[in-house]
């Protein structure tokens, strides 16, 4: 067995790679680059190697300097997490030369399956169901709307060397199919260095199922069943779960033994992923395999429980598999949430920021429940625009998918983060929608029930008289807080019990010393639970003047509390307007302006597009929302831009 190896990735994975090395008595080395120079995965490792700049290109993605850490530390062997050079056969060759192992399958399973032109090839040839397409790679634009005209819109246009939704688009029509080329192509040079695309024909309301996958060298294979990741955005993943609620025990054993066949052919051995779409009528299409580790391993972990970092380890020490395919069964349900960094009030814009607060619910396994927290960060961690947006991967596991969803609804209410904006109110819409609950979901599920994007609901009428006592025991505790501090508070002088509470404009009195509600919540925490008759919730609570913004799952409220003579003249006070800012083009986060599609004295129309965006290796494409003239262009192409910079001016036309 190995007495050390280096970990070259960071974050999240970084940190779940570490852990698993730490419980094996596996010595552990880090790299970073500058903007990870204070990082979590640093601080857990027992060394850490600086590797550059920031930008990934010049530091993680660098095989030379990764090579040079483990000389420098002795590392024997080097798991590559995901992303950056986890499937780069170039990496591993370069490895080998050097005599350092490599915690991932040979160059022949990289190579074949790492390129999703060459995979869907070897795939259809080995008897693995395929999607129609084309197998060669697409020249250019008119090549792609040739190919697109020949199988039939919609289509998937996608990076042959892709993953996790970068350099992916969907085109319905001709003019989506030309744009979206160009994008994928662009987002596929940045994120991969590669930009060859291909073409295939889009499923409509298909389920997104892998089967996870174990080798050993000695050819034994073995499935670990399937995970569920049709929850997606943009094609990226938000929620996964496993096992599937759709799947039946025939199709998962003919998927499971299509995905084994698939990897004895390409002689793969560790730990690595088939990925499939399957239509309403269960039938299943191979996508990719995936070589690498999957971000989403944590629920297959803990529905078999099996430490797949672990065997990944001991498959590239030369261990054989210790179970086979009959050990391995379904224990139980397990749901894991994405965490972003993003905003799901502005078209989840990417986020960037210190974390002010970080306060995640801790790690435990009691009442059948078990919760976990794969993250990189901390209190204080920066999140930064050069890398992926995901700061965290919230699971629950229990017995039944109810419980499961249960259990992460109370997770999630659990949570509080502030410094940068986050989708866990939108994490938590999902966890009550009725179509989640009820299993009905589709790769669609977020473009059809979210079709305007997302925002908080209205407090119904009911939930703002529950908010109201919870902001008057938030303020009566905070005042008795106040007079103790001051040495003033005796039976002489005591907080006052009757609050008013104004909501949108509406006021409550509330006098606490009749309420039937329990307060539990100290000056200064964020969340706060409130509990009244057989009925508890747990609120985010954050102190504002005059009064407090309380937020629970999809719900948002700002409330100002004052004594009963001050409510009446509240309604005197000026409602804030906002600036219109229709007239111009905003920078709606921080990031690199790729491209500026127009010129001043342009006449652009509605939709149209305007300039492109780069941030957290995605790129966004900025549209016009009216018809106008273009009056002014502001910023340079290559600029680096701050949130809310003016990027051009409009007039009317």
């Amino acid at each position: 067995m190995f007495k050390k190896i280096l970990i070259a990735n960071r974050g999240e994975i970084a940190c779940r790679v570490i852990k698993s090395a730490q419980k094996m008595g596996i010595k552990t080395v880090a790299v970073y680059s500058d903007a990870d120079a204070r990082a979590m995965h640093t601080e857990m490792a027992d060394e850490a190697v600086h590797i550059g700049p920031s930008v990934a290109a010049q530091s993680y993605l660098i095989a030379d300097k990764i090579i040079a850490a483990c000389k420098q530390t002795g590392a024997e062997a080097v798991h590559p997490g995901y992303g950056f050079l986890s499937e780069k056969a170039s990496f591993m060759q370069a490895l080998a030369k050097e005599g350092i192992a490599f915690i991932g399958p040979g160059e022949k399973a990289i190579k074949v399956m790492g390129d999703k032109i060459e995979s869907k090839i070897f795939a259809a040839e080995a008897g693995v169901s395929t999607v129609p397409g084309s197998p060669d790679v697409i020249e250019d634009a008119d090549h792609a709307l040739k190919i697109a005209g020949e199988i039939g819109y919609p289509v998937m246009i996608k990076a042959s060397a892709g993953g996790g939704g970068k350099g992916m688009r969907v085109a319905w029509d001709e003019a989506e199919a030309r744009e979206g080329f160009a994008r994928a192509k662009s987002e596929a040079a940045n994120a991969f260095g590669d930009d060859r695309i291909l073409i295939e024909k889009f499923i409509v309301n298909p389920r997104h199922i892998e089967i996870q996958i174990l080798a050993d060298k000695a050819g034994n294979t073995v499935y670990l069943h399937e995970r569920e990741c049709s929850i997606q955005r943009r094609n990226q993943k938000v929620v996964e779960e496993a096992p599937s609620s759709f799947l039946d025990a025939a199709t998962r054993k003919a998927m499971g033994e299509q995905s084994v066949a698939l990897a004895k052919a390409c002689g793969y051995h560790s730990a690595g992923t088939v990925e499939f779409i399957v239509d309403v009528d269960r039938n299943f299409y191979f996508l990719e395999m995936n070589t690498r580790l999957q971000v989403e391993h944590p629920v297959t972990e803990l529905i078999t429980g099996v430490d797949l970092v672990e065997q990944m380890i001991r498959v590239a020490a030369g261990e054989n598999l210790p179970f086979t395919q009959k050990d391995l069964k379904i224990n139980g349900w397990a749901i894991e949430s994405r965490i972003y960094a993003e905003d799901p009030f502005k078209e989840f814009l990417p986020s960037i920021g210190r974390l002010r607060r970080f306060n995640m619910p801790s790690e435990k396994s009691e009442g059948g429940i078990t919760l976990r927290n794969d993250t990189g960060v901390t209190e204080g961690s920066d999140i930064s625009m050069y890398y992926d947006p995901m700061i965290s991967k919230l699971c629950t596991h229990a017995p039944t998918r109810e419980a499961a969803t249960d259990a992460m609804a109370e997770a999630l209410d659990q949570s509080y983060i502030d410094g940068i904006q986050h989708n866990i109110p939108f994490l938590s819409s999902i966890m009550q929608h009725p179509r989640w609950r009820s299993g009905n979901i589709s790769t669609n599920f977020i473009a059809e029930e979210f079709p305007d994007g997302f925002d908080y609901r209205i407090a119904t009428a009911d939930e703002k008289k529950t908010i109201a006592i919870l902001a008057s025991l938030l303020t009566y505790r905070e005042k008795r807080r106040q007079l103790a501090i001051s040495g003033q508070l005796d039976e002489h002088l005591e907080a006052p019990t009757d609050w008013h509470v104004v909501i949108d404009r509406e006021t409550y009195p509330v006098d606490i010393a009749t309420s039937p509600a329990t307060l539990e919540w100290s000056p200064g925490d964020r969340l706060a639970k409130l509990i009244i008759g057989d009925t508890s919730n747990i609120y985010q609570v954050t102190p504002q003047p005059g009064g407090w913004k309380i937020s629970f799952r999809d719900l948002m409220v700002q409330v100002f509390v004052c004594r009963p003579a001050l409510s009446p003249l509240l309604a005197h006070m000026p409602e804030k307007v906002e600036a219109d800012t229709s007239n111009m083009l905003i920078c709606p986060m921080p990031g690199v302006l790729t491209s500026l599609l127009v010129k001043e004295g342009d006449i652009v129309q509605a939709g149209q597009s305007l300039a492109i965006l780069e941030a957290m290796k995605m790129e966004n494409v900025l549209h016009a929302v009216k018809k106008a003239i273009v009056t002014k262009i502001h910023a340079e192409q290559g600029a680096q831009l701050a949130v809310d910079t003016v990027i051009m001016e409009f007039e009317a036309c």
